[in-house]
């Protein structure tokens, strides 16, 4: 049987030829800082992280992430904004306590220093100190 002949080019030299697949536009984006703070939640979340819990308890059989969503998304919009001033309150809360973190944050980064450092745990520095010289004492018996 005789090869039929095509002028059909192979599709290594077509995808050269328009560019695709060759990853010449790759974008370079900076790599996420795991100690930077997250940015808070909105009122909107606030109420819905409670919104779920009750939603979980009155529908157990529920599994639908998108049916919890509409749901909350419609008693939102019904709420008056006497009765969201308190998921706004909390809101603004936690904004005001991510701007302290974010501004020590970025000190922090200005300084040299791991965040890590500063923010590892909630004892005062005596306490720390305090623990260094127990631990000293203890090495040397």
């Amino acid at each position: 049987m005789p090869k039929a002949t095509s002028n059909a080019k192979p599709a290594d030299n077509l995808l050269k030829r328009k560019g695709a697949g060759t990853g010449t536009k790759q974008s370079k984006k900076a790599a996420k800082d795991p100690n930077k703070p997250k940015r808070p939640p909105s009122a909107f979340f606030v109420f819905m992280a409670e919104f779920r819990e009750t939603f979980k308890k009155e529908n157990p059989n529920n599994k639908s992430v998108a049916v919890v969503g509409k749901a909350g998304g419609k008693e939102w919009k019904a709420l008056s904004a006497a009765e969201k001033a308190p998921y706004v309150a909390t809101a603004e809360k936690k904004k005001v306590e991510y701007e302290k973190a974010l501004r020590a944050y970025n000190i922090s980064l200005t300084e040299g220093k791991a965040p890590s450092e500063e923010e590892g745990s909630d004892k005062s520095k005596s306490e720390v100190n305090d623990e260094d010289d127990d631990d000293d004492d203890e090495s040397d018996e």
